[in-house]
């Protein structure tokens, strides 16, 4: 493999390590706020503890995916150098505001909620976490702003084969951004709402701390809910963005080769030959493509064949198929796993809303234990399919992929970085994942005791002499 692929495996794969952790601490973020809101307004002890013991995995998590986090900057510098030259004026602005202004606000009231507990006044604390969860979408926004400027280049201008920003407001207010953030917070959401529901169904399944974990349990299915139905919904707002936008990434993700007729059928599944350009097996839902493309039962999408005709034509020769088979299921890979959350979400809130979960429920909280992973799963496909469907383009009708790989970085040098990396993140994994375990396994209820002793580490005994306190 040469430098382009391995440079693009590389950022693949550190960038999917390191969105596992960023839902995760914005969901249990906005939780923990939640939780200690309730404590404040309600006076219950219990939601106090509960603030606290979901904030240990927050703040395990946090330091976990800002160590991942700050590789991702690097690559750019390292294995991009071409691509940083051509956009840098416009993809750092938003990139530097991300670190200066939310990064540092995240870090400062993450240190007041940590140490202010019992020395800031309740109402004072609790503006601390929310301020912590509000540093979180803040993050986001900004790396989305970048993200967003990638798959729609908007407020900028090209001099002296340099893209450079004349328009930051176009840049927020980006088509693509207002789309893709709610969308993303929203995945967060639940993927935090899961993850504490999983958690408390393997509690609640052992009998363990009920009333704590029933209470955790509640708030969390009720925030999965709201969210996942949320990022149904602006998902569709995105199919139709896509048709306008992107329609060979729209095309790829429906495995679409030809025009799809009107009204189009929606594929459920097919056998995908990007070879000969078609697809030999295929299931169809009829008029389902027509209303996710225009939100009614008519209309035709374009096919890949003929965009790349149009492409031709607009951006000069080339291949401007993205992987098709990558797109496609990925594409369904995050619809099925979101399908999966909302159906749980659905039934997790009627068996609180008719007080059944601690009655004998076991194939449900099993399921729940495993749905942890589904958010995780949706998320990443979601990525996948969005990155890998605006192929060969690095910035969507600006510069290509090839283009942007630093000049003088050798294969070896590529090969090398990924496997370091790739070692680095597994140890940090494991790490993680043992920290979670342990402190799951402890509970809500953790005591330390410990015996107090003087700064000094020996003490004197009757006799006059010395000892070592054990």
């Amino acid at each position: 493999m040469d430098s382009v692929m391995l440079g693009r495996i590389q950022f693949a794969s550190t960038t999917i390590f390191h969105f596992i952790f960023v839902p995760i601490s914005i969901g249990l973020a906005l939780l923990i706020a939640i939780m200690e809101s309730m404590y404040v307004v309600k006076g219950n002890e219990q939601y106090k503890q509960m603030a606290k013991f979901w904030g240990k995995l927050f703040l395990i998590n946090f330091a976990v995916g800002v160590v991942t986090g700050i590789l991702q900057e690097f690559q750019f510098g390292m294995n991009w150098s071409e691509y940083s030259r051509f956009v840098g004026d416009v993809f750092g602005a938003p990139l530097a505001v991300e670190a200066l202004l939310a990064f540092f606000m995240e870090s400062t009231f993450i240190g007041l909620w940590i140490f202010g507990w019992e020395r800031l006044s309740k109402r004072v604390h609790l503006a601390s976490i929310w301020l912590v969860a509000i540093g979180t979408m803040l993050s986001a926004f900004w790396i989305l702003a970048a993200n967003s400027f990638m798959q729609r280049p908007v407020g900028f201008e090209v001099h002296n084969g340099r893209a450079q920003m004349t328009d930051f407001f176009a840049l927020i207010t980006n088509g693509q951004l207002l789309l893709e953030f709610p969308h993303t917070v929203l995945a967060a959401y639940m993927t935090g709402a899961f993850l504490v529901t999983g958690i408390s169904a393997y509690k609640l399944l052992r009998k363990q701390d009920v009333s704590f974990f029933k209470k955790s349990f509640q708030v969390a299915i009720i925030v999965g809910l709201i969210s996942s139905i949320g990022v149904a919904l602006i998902g569709h707002g995105q199919a139709q963005f896509l048709v306008k936008t992107q329609p060979m990434k729209m095309a790829a993700s429906e495995g679409l080769w030809e025009n799809s007729g009107d009204p189009a059928p929606w594929t459920v599944i097919a056998s995908i030959d990007p070879e000969k350009q078609e697809n030999k097996a295929e299931l169809k839902i009829p008029y389902l493509l027509s209303f996710l493309s225009y939100s009614k039962f008519s209309g035709e999408v374009k096919g890949m064949k003929e965009l790349q005709a149009e492409y031709e034509v607009k951006y000069g020769q080339g291949d401007y198929i993205p992987p098709v088979r990558t797109t496609f299921w990925s594409f369904r890979v995050m619809v099925g796993s979101g399908a999966a959350l909302i159906v749980l979400a659905l039934y997790g809130t009627y068996l609180m809303a008719r007080g059944r979960l601690e009655s004998p429920n076991k194939w449900f909280m099993r399921f729940m234990v495993f749905a942890i992973s589904l958010p995780i799963i949706a998320n990443s496909a979601g990525w996948i399919m969005t990155e890998i469907g605006r192929q060969p383009w690095t910035v969507f009708g600006l510069m290509t992929t090839e283009a942007g790989i630093s000049p003088n970085v050798s294969p070896g040098e590529v090969l090398f970085s990924l496997i370091t990396f790739s070692a680095i993140y597994t140890i940090l994994g494991v790490l993680l994942v043992f920290l979670f375990v342990r402190v799951i396994k402890k509970g809500p209820n953790e005591t330390v005791t410990a015996q107090v002793h003087s700064l000094d580490p020996f003490d004197m005994d009757k006799e006059g002499g010395y000892h070592v306190v054990s």
